[in-house]
């Protein structure tokens, strides 16, 4: 095991010192022992290095999307307040428009609405009221329920869903029903730590400096910090009680959080018919380009984030595995896409 800890800081080390990455906080749980926990490199290299800390706020990017999003969803499945075939236009009318009649909760969370991957509405600069609007003019880019298109609008008008159904600001309800009971004390939207805690991401014109604390994602800053697709923020050790929970079938502390039914479902895999398996809010191991690596089982799932985060578990080697780093602050290149499947293959390899 030791021999695997070496590797891992190693590894870092070198994508630190390659400068593809800043630096790097990673969390390695296997059969339930926490094996590795460390922070590598620096959370800000400029203007000046400042080190990596155990305790460093991360932008978490799209792993908002099952951190926040799917957990608060899966509760509303549990009590009774949606099924997974709802319309989302039975919630909020204005949606069904342009061919959108027939998009129900469960092809926003496979990503199978067909609705766009992305659009720059903060080039217009529009708040979170106009950008929905938007959404809901929207025609389709393919047919409902038959391509993956890995869509931030559809986790938009989802994160709207919840707000409408629950009549709770959206942000207020995953604190209240999720990370408060969880302990994740240091888990938000729009946080106010210390500068000096964050991990800074890329540089801002308008700010003049880089962000540190302030969303990186553009439409999500546009919308006032909060959405289903991107803004939360996170630590570490709070994203590795979510993991255990997650792990340990929704039960964590004695404490039930999420049914072993509901869990079990969003693993399940919902687009056999691409080459992107989608689960319900979950990327699942899929034939090509995984970012979990070659070694970890078909039955493995997980997320990433733009930014440069990740979680994948897999469920055969009770593994998981939560790599957190801030490679936008380098600006937007691809060295991410091949430093997690060769992590996790290292990983995966040496237990």
């Amino acid at each position: 095991m030791n021999d695997l800890k070496t590797k891992v800081v190693d590894f870092l080390q070198k994508e630190v010192d390659l400068k593809h990455i800043p630096g790097a906080v990673i969390h390695i749980s296997y059969q339930k022992q926490v094996i590795l926990q460390e922070a590598i490199g620096y959370r800000r290299v400029f203007p000046e290095k400042e080190p990596m800390e155990l305790d460093t706020v991360f932008d978490l990017a799209s792993l908002t999307k099952v951190v926040a999003t799917l957990p608060v969803t899966l509760k509303l499945l549990e009590n009774g307040d949606i099924r997974l075939d709802d319309p989302v236009s039975y919630f909020i009318p204005s949606f069904g428009q342009n061919g959108k009649e027939s998009i129900t909760i469960r092809h926003l969370l496979t990503h199978t609405s067909g609705l766009p991957a992305h659009k720059r509405y903060y080039l217009e600069n529009l708040n979170a009221e106009q950008i929905f609007t938007k959404i809901c003019q929207q025609e389709l880019e393919a047919p409902i329920g038959q391509k993956v298109i890995y869509s931030d609008l559809g986790l938009i008008t989802l994160y709207r869903v919840i707000e409408t159904i629950t009549s709770e600001k959206f942000d207020k309800y995953i604190k209240q029903e999720i990370f408060e009971p969880l302990g994740m004390i240091d888990t938000g939207f729009n946080p106010t730590f210390p500068k000096q805690r964050f991990a800074a991401t890329e540089y801002s014109e308008k700010l003049q400096d880089y962000k540190c604390g302030i969303v990186h994602d553009e439409n999500t800053e546009s919308m006032g910090g909060v959405s289903g697709h991107a803004g939360l923020f996170s630590t570490i050790s709070d994203l590795a009680k979510f993991a255990s929970m997650i792990e340990n079938h929704g039960v964590y502390q004695g404490k039930r959080m999420l049914s072993e039914p509901a869990l079990r479902l969003a693993r399940k895999n919902f687009t056999p018919f691409d080459q992107e398996y989608r689960g319900l809010g979950w990327i699942l191991k899929s034939p090509v380009n995984s970012s979990c690596g070659d070694f970890f089982s078909p039955f493995s799932y997980g997320h990433t984030g733009f930014t440069g985060t990740s979680i994948w578990f897999d469920p055969e080697m009770d593994l998981h595995v939560i790599l957190l780093t801030n490679r936008v602050h380098f600006g937007r290149q691809d060295h991410i896409l091949r430093i997690r499947p060769r992590l996790h293959n290292m990983i995966r390899a040496h237990l």
